[in-house]
C-alpha cells in the first residue's frame, strides 16, 4: 500500500506538502532561536547550549538535538526526491510546451524549482560554516556560536549568500505553503484567500527575520 502511494502522484504530492510543513514549523522556531542574538553574547549561546539538554535527564546529551536532524533530513530528502520525480513526470507528460503559456504558473513553477536548488546548496553551505565550522571564515570557535555567526556574516560572501538564500526561502514559503495546503484538502472559496494572506504573511516574517542577524552584524547592532 505505502508503495502504491508513492507512486502515485497524489501520494509523491501529500510527502511533499507534509515534509514541507515539517520544515516549516522548523524554519519559524529556528527563526525565533536566531533572534536570541540580539539579546547579546550570554542568553544566544546558553541557548544554544539548551537545545543539546533539551530532554534531560530523559534523554542524553544531545540526543533531542539529533533527532530533530533525522527528522529534518528524512524531511528534506523527502521533499526534494518527491519534487524531483513530479517535475519529470510533468516533463514526459507534456514534452512539447503549450501555445498559451500560463506566466504566472510557469513563473510559480520556476521560483519553486531553482528556489530547491538554491535552498539545497545553502543547507550544505550553512551546516559547513557554523555546523561542522570546514569553511568558516576566521577561525571555528566550538561552543561559541555568538562569535561564529559575527564572523560569518562580517565577510561580504557570507551576507550575499544568507541573504539570497533568505530571499529565496521566502518565494519558496509563499508558494509552498499555499500549495500544501490545496494538496491536503485545506482550501475551499471561503478559506483561499485567508490561505493565501497566511501564505504571505509566514514567507514575510521569515525573511525579516533571518536577515535581521546580517543586517544586525552589518550595522554593528550584534558585534
Amino acid at each position: 500500500m505505502a508503495r502504491t502511494v508513492w507512486d502515485s502522484t497524489v501520494g509523491k504530492k501529500t510527502v511533499m506538502a507534509v515534509s514541507g510543513l515539517v520544515m516549516l514549523l522548523y524554519l519559524v522556531a529556528h527563526m525565533i532561536g536566531n533572534l536570541k542574538i540580539f539579546f547579546g553574547t550570554e542568553e544566544f549561546n546558553h541557548y544554544a547550549h539548551w537545545l543539546r539538554t533539551v530532554g534531560e535527564p530523559f534523554m542524553h546529551y544531545e540526543w533531542t538535538l539529533w533527532l530533530i536532524r533525522v527528522v529534518l533530513v528524512v524531511a528534506v530528502v523527502a521533499h526534494a526526491v518527491s519534487a524531483y520525480q513530479l517535475s519529470r513526470r510533468d516533463i514526459r507528460a507534456r514534452p512539447s510546451k503549450y501555445v498559451h503559456r500560463k506566466k504566472r504558473a510557469d513563473y510559480a513553477t520556476r521560483t519553486m524549482r531553482w528556489g530547491g536548488v538554491i535552498l539545497g546548496l545553502f543547507i550544505v553551505w550553512h551546516i559547513l560554516d557554523l555546523t561542522t565550522g570546514t569553511v568558516h571564515p576566521g577561525g571555528f570557535e566550538s561552543g561559541k556560536p555568538y562569535q561564529n555567526v559575527v564572523d560569518t556574516f562580517s565577510t561580504w560572501y557570507g551576507n550575499a549568500v544568507y541573504i539570497a538564500a533568505v530571499l529565496a526561502l521566502g518565494l519558496h514559503v509563499r508558494h509552498g505553503f499555499w500549495s500544501a495546503a490545496q494538496t491536503l484538502g485545506a482550501g475551499s472559496r471561503t478559506r483561499d484567500r485567508a490561505l493565501k494572506t497566511t501564505a504571505n504573511v509566514l514567507a514575510l516574517l521569515l525573511t525579516i527575520g533571518f536577515v535581521a542577524v546580517p543586517v544586525g552584524v552589518m550595522t554593528g547592532v550584534v558585534s
